[in-house]
């Protein structure tokens, strides 16, 4: 709150915080010394009529992610880094870096691992395209997380020629073909690798059964297919 307000604020005394918060100068005092420590620039004026303010090109600060969104996050920066676009690479493994020593140690060798697990392909054709729906949100984030987390899913799935079924899929790798997502993964129903549109994916759900992942070798018959639907 104190950090958003002197950010905010182009001229803040001391005095003037004490009065707003209903604490002493002493403990904005302290609040202010200990934002200092945490990184944030804290500019004072001396003299009177001075007062202090946070520089406005400080960053953002501590985000609190959940699991899911931080997943959705990693996912995001892998697609970009692995899209090797100078205009988005800027910071963006810093930003990896500081979101995966943020996880546990367990989460945290599991999560390093996405870059190398999202793949990109050529440009979906047009009559794919033309067929294309946005999934389902909740699809996407229980996907995302099974996909980190290296644990099968059990999904409903519609084929092209309509037909639904129900399949328990594990989820090694993920495959864009612009603007077209597909999931490569291990099909326990067929006991072969397959890929999936993710767009046909109606819904899905963790079985919580982690599974070992496979190179991407296992699965280059699926992708060199020439309808990469099943």
């Amino acid at each position: 709150m104190l950090a958003v307000q002197l950010k905010q604020d182009a001229h803040c005394t001391v005095k003037d915080l004490a009065l707003q918060h209903n604490v002493s100068t002493r403990t904005i005092a302290r609040d202010l010394t200990l934002m200092r420590d945490q990184g944030m620039q804290i500019d004072a004026d001396r003299g009177r009529g001075g007062g202090v303010r946070l520089d406005r090109n400080w960053g953002v600060g501590r985000l609190n992610l959940s699991f899911p969104e931080a997943v959705d996050l990693l996912i995001s920066i892998a697609v970009a880094e692995q899209m090797n676009s100078p205009m988005f690479l800027a910071n963006l493994g810093s930003v990896r870096r500081q979101l995966v020593a943020s996880f546990s140690p367990v989460r945290r060798q599991q999560v390093s691992r996405l870059k190398s697990r999202i793949l990109i392909g050529v440009t979906a054709s047009t009559y794919v395209q033309a067929s294309t729906q946005t999934p389902p949100k909740r699809v996407v984030q229980t996907l995302h997380q099974a996909f980190a987390d290296l644990e099968s899913l059990d999904i409903s799935y519609r084929r092209e020629d309509g037909m639904a079924s129900r399949r328990e899929i594990e989820p090694h790798y993920l495959l864009l073909k612009y603007p077209v997502w597909y999931v490569v993964a291990f099909d326990h129903k067929t006991k072969l690798p397959r890929t999936f549109r993710c767009d046909r994916i109606s819904s899905a759900r963790s079985t919580g059964t982690p599974f070992r992942l496979l190179p991407k070798s296992a699965f280059e018959p699926s992708l060199t297919a020439d309808d990469l639907s099943v």
